[in-house]
């Protein structure tokens, strides 16, 4: 596995000589200011930062604790280097959430060393986070890791002045089919919805995940509304053609799906600008919450309207579930059109 290293610093010599010093220990990029190395960092996704605590202008520590605040940077692992050897700078740099320090002039077997033991950490705990946040059965990402990358995802389109779809896909009436088929094939089912679900994510940004029991929830990064509305149809196209029996189904033969969206995108009644690169900048007054909120009430909607089909709801409406609409039903399948 390559890791992605950053080293910051304001000597471009002090760069070159430490990239000498971990060469092949990954990819690098250098930043000289606190500035690029914020910009570079958000772009870039780092494993490790290699960072002067005294920049001039945007210090280190200001990075550090930038970065820290940060739901997309904030599990990235920070190595200070300076020339300070008290123990309040070594101290105060710790507890704004460095995992180390390394004295300037700098030692190449103790950079290497430390840079080595961080990377090793950054990977392990990678892995657990992984394992952590997966679904037993279809192993998608579970519930935790869908509020943690809706977080991220939200804060990154603050950043970009990008758009963001969220929908829950809910299956019907799955309480009557473990019933009849047993939980066996519920558990066969949901791998193979989950299957055809990833199918339909068509971006390297989409997430999916299995929100609950018989809900998933598929996040669309830079989707405005538009282009939600042609990934709820998909899904609904793509579970309709799995055609997995239900014959205890009061709507079908087959196992449905019904669908519930929200959208955070520029007609969108809270949307703002995109941040500075700095990260100032005027906030909205909805935030990633009130998207899962809406697209709940777009789902509430769908299924009091009678289940396998798709309802939206513009993010922050106060009452989502009374406020939301049909997603246009020309573009449903033929069959889910006679059930409505």
């Amino acid at each position: 596995m390559e890791h992605n290293i950053l080293l910051v610093d304001d000597d471009p010599g002090l760069i070159r000589v430490m990239a000498r010093m971990l060469a092949g220990q990954g990819q690098f990029r250098f930043a000289t200011t606190g500035e690029a190395a914020l910009q570079l960092a958000r772009d870039w996704q780092p494993d490790l930062m290699v960072l002067d605590a005294e920049l001039p202008g945007m210090s280190g520590f200001q990075v550090c604790e930038t970065m820290k605040a940060d739901p997309v940077l904030r599990d990235v692992p920070i190595i200070f280097v300076t020339s300070h050897s008290d123990h309040d700078f070594e101290v105060k740099g710790l507890g704004l959430g460095a995992v180390d320090f390394i004295a300037k002039p700098v030692n190449e077997a103790l950079v290497l060393a430390r840079v080595k033991t961080q990377l090793r950490i950054k990977r392990l705990t990678d892995e657990l986070r992984r394992n952590a946040t997966k679904d037993r059965v279809t192993k998608l990402a579970n519930q935790t890791n869908f509020e943690e990358t809706l977080s991220k995802e939200w804060a990154r389109g603050l950043r970009t002045g990008t758009a963001v779809s969220l929908l829950l896909i809910g299956l019907d009436h799955m309480d009557a089919y473990g019933e009849r088929y047993g939980h066996q094939m519920v558990d066969k089912t949901l791998r193979s919805i989950s299957q055809a679900l990833l199918e339909t994510c068509t971006h390297p940004a989409d997430f999916l995940a299995r929100f609950d029991r018989n809900t998933f929830a598929m996040l669309l990064p830079g989707s405005d509304r538009e282009h939600g509305e042609e990934r709820a149809h998909a899904v609904l196209d793509a579970i309709e053609q799995l055609g997995i029996d239900h014959d205890t189904s009061p709507l079908s033969g087959h196992v449905t799906a019904t669908i519930g969206m929200s959208v955070y995108d520029s007609a969108s009644t809270c949307w703002v600008e995109p941040l500075a690169a700095d990260g100032v900048g005027e906030l909205p007054e909805c935030d990633a919450q009130a998207l899962y909120r809406s697209a709940k009430g777009a789902l509430k909607a769908a299924r009091l309207a009678g289940c396998a089909q798709s309802w939206w709801a513009d993010i922050g409406q106060d009452d989502a579930q009374a406020r939301a609409e049909e997603i246009s039903a020309h573009s449903r399948p033929a069959s889910l059109q006679a059930i409505a």
